[in-house]
């Protein structure tokens, strides 16, 4: 552990499957049919993103005008924002069979060039996660992008014979959450790569609304503004918030979901009206009242909670500085003076202020405001 201010490597999301938070964007086995039945199909039918859907629909035009394939794509984006949903957009705008699979699964250079060798021409391969792939596999994958052809090494030592395989042309769409993790080689292969962003609260009312008419669910709109504005701007925490408040509904109420009862529902739950639940505030508490706002490393911080230190730095930490509530400094963990404010305190003199957390040559904005 790097004590005080202990930046440590990122932790993948496989690590961290037992984190089933409601407010948690990272997909859990829950949600599979759930989600699977609210994706949306065409881009037309996607809620949010209007940017990258505008540059999508471009690419994707272009290449049926021609009569060839799309650019390989890369999407990025923290999880939750629909990067899949759109890979299986993508190929039902190009009428085209979709095959998908995840970085951690590619781990011999044979597994890929199995899967390549299947395709058609047109296909759609989707790799999730692709910052995870083997290197072995990621360096077939050059050439297969490229050239559209994987070299198959046969034998071992002075004896060993490469033979060249043609492989359809096809579409590589890439989704990660983390673009930084992805080998220069590997990104400039992608001829167009999609930032994803956060959604605002009111694209979260409409995913919310799409939702709850596919499922037959009578939500008020006042009660859709609610969820919505607790979900953190990711759909797929909104998407999995409204399962808990029909839940509450059903079983204490008449079926009809109301701001009061969507209210009472989240609060059962611990999501407060700012999204927080009870891990987010037993961080700001324990960084505020056991360690006067910091600086504090993350590991203490993480045994003052119960938690691991990986739970805290990829599960929660990363909406807390989104929301303005802590700072990543050299020397650990600071509460701004709106994590003060949350939790009914007066803040020091001298607190990081909630918009910028700055405290002269002490943060380091990348850790602040880059890939959280």
């Amino acid at each position: 552990m790097n004590e005080p201010g202990d930046l440590p490597g990122a932790v993948e999301h496989d690590d961290l499957e037992h984190d089933d938070r409601e407010v948690s964007a990272t997909p859990v086995r829950a949600d599979g049919d759930f989600d699977a039945g609210l994706r949306p199909r065409s881009l037309a039918d996607f809620i949010g993103q209007p940017r990258v859907c505008e540059q999508l629909e471009l690419v994707l035009h272009g290449a049926k005008k021609r009569g060839g394939t799309p650019d390989h794509i890369l999407l990025s984006g923290p999880p939750g924002l629909g990067k899949t949903s759109l890979a299986m957009i993508i190929a039902t705008e190009m009428g085209s069979a979709i095959r998908v699979t995840s970085g951690p699964a590619l781990e011999r250079a044979g597994d890929l060039a199995a899967m390549l060798s299947n395709l058609i021409e047109g296909d759609v391969l989707f790799i999730d996660e692709i910052h995870r792939i083997a290197r072995p596999a990621e360096e077939m994958l050059y050439l297969a992008m490229e050239d559209f052809r994987v070299d198959v090494v046969v034998g071992k030592g002075p004896g060993a014979t490469s033979i060249p395989l043609d492989v359809a042309p096809f579409t590589l769409v890439g989704a990660t959450t983390r673009s930084g993790s992805l080998t220069g080689p590997l990104r400039d292969r992608f001829g167009f790569t999609a930032h994803m962003e956060f959604y605002d609260t009111d694209e979260l009312v409409l995913v919310l609304r799409r939702s709850a008419g596919i499922l037959g669910i009578d939500l008020r709109p006042d009660a859709a503004s609610e969820v919505a504005s607790r979900s953190r701007g990711t759909p797929r925490i909104a998407n999995r918030l409204l399962r808990r408040v029909r839940d509450y509904a059903e079983v204490r109420g008449d079926g009809v979901i109301t701001v009061d009862i969507a209210r009472a529902a989240l609060a059962v739950y611990d999501v407060d009206e700012l999204g927080f639940d009870r891990l987010d505030r037993a961080v700001l508490d324990a960084l505020i009242r056991a360690f006067g706002g910091g600086p504090v490393g993350v590991s203490t911080l993480a045994v003052a909670v119960g938690e691991e230190p990986a739970t805290v730095e990829e599960v929660c930490e990363p909406f807390l500085v989104r929301a303005g509530m802590i700072a990543r400094t050299p020397r650990g963990r600071v509460a701004t003076a709106a994590a003060w404010h949350h939790l009914g305190l007066t803040p020091p003199a001298g607190a990081m202020n909630a918009t910028f957390g700055v405290r002269p040559r002490e943060v380091d904005t990348r850790t602040v405001f880059g890939d959280i």
